[in-house]
């Protein structure tokens, strides 16, 4: 039987912001005496990507190359100081604390790669691990979003405009999508307000309006050769479809929705940086017709920004 009966970490907090205090217990359980123990706990937060890319398209010969890219972003240790060298039977109990890098991205999860936070307890002797315990943590990473860039490169209105042929293409009349934000930017957790006003010169009726939120990530990473390659990938993370009466036709239709952002969620990128991934954000409209195969598509970009926390 191990002289280690239980070991674990006890925190309070569900979410972390970068920057902020992380401060929890160690609680040892012991059977019997400890001699010249070694306790300790870590805060380690790392991330990963990997994917595989067809290496030699353009020829006649290809093979698949995997292109991988990792960084660390945190790695920290407490070890307790042990009075007398000994540990008796019973219940044991260590503070710790730490403070998150102000500067580190949320955690973050796809089937590219990952960004994880956890602590680590361990209780071992010279020679040998007698027990150890991982907790995870969900952290919040933050940025600063110059005001400047966001009124010169994020509109807070779009309009788009598209001519739809009907009656077996005899006729034709233009849709016009104009999508417009409450405001330029948001944090994690806020409600994303926005209205749509659809023109519809056709006479005809509209089937339904389809409004999603996709996240717009960049991977970063290097194949066996040490060449640079990247990886777009685009992901619906929720939607809303309003879904317009049968038969019912009004040249113009407003329609104000809310969607609600996730609490952690990674930050929009500032600008290209050297770190594994650039993150953006974009809310899609699409508009059906029951009438035509075609559909008519409004993309307005999501600022999401989170203020840095005070180290």
């Amino acid at each position: 039987m191990s002289v280690v009966k239980s070991i674990e970490l006890v925190i309070p907090k569900d979410v972390y912001v970068a920057g902020s205090d992380v401060d929890g217990e160690l609680v040892l359980s012991l059977h019997s005496t400890l001699v010249d123990p070694l306790v300790k706990v870590e805060l380690i937060g790392r991330g990963y990507l990997e994917w595989v890319e067809e290496a030699n398209v353009q020829k006649d010969y290809s093979q698949p190359a995997t292109c991988v890219n990792k960084a660390d972003y945190v790695h920290k240790t407490k070890t307790f100081k042990i009075e007398r060298n000994w540990l008796g039977p019973g219940v044991h109990t260590f503070d710790f604390h730490f403070v998150l890098p102000p500067r580190i991205p949320s955690t973050f999860t796809s089937r590219v790669g990952r960004i994880s936070y956890f602590l680590q307890g361990v209780c071992a002797t010279r020679e040998l691990i007698l027990r150890k315990q991982k907790k995870y943590l969900l952290v919040q990473g933050t940025s600063v979003f110059s005001q400047d860039i966001v009124e010169s490169e994020y509109p807070l209105v779009v309009e788009v405009e598209k001519v739809l042929f009907y009656n077996c293409c005899f006729k034709s009349a233009p849709i016009t999508l104009r999508l417009s934000l409450g405001q330029s930017i948001y944090a994690p957790g806020n409600d994303i307000a926005f209205t749509t006003e659809i023109t519809n010169r056709t006479g005809k009726s509209i089937k339904k309006v389809v409004f999603a939120l996709h996240s717009v990530v960049l991977y970063k990473a290097f194949n066996l050769r040490a060449e640079r390659r990247t990886l777009e990938e685009r992901e619906e993370m929720m939607r809303l479809e309003s879904h317009i009466r049968k038969g019912e036709s009004c040249e113009v239709t407003k329609i104000h929705s809310t969607l609600s952002l996730p609490k952690v969620m990674p930050v929009s990128s500032t600008h290209k940086s050297d770190d594994i991934m650039d993150v953006g954000y974009e809310l899609t409209e699409i508009v059906y017709f029951p009438w035509c195969m075609s559909t008519v598509v409004a993309k307005i970009p999501i600022v999401v920004r989170n203020a840095i926390a005070d180290p």
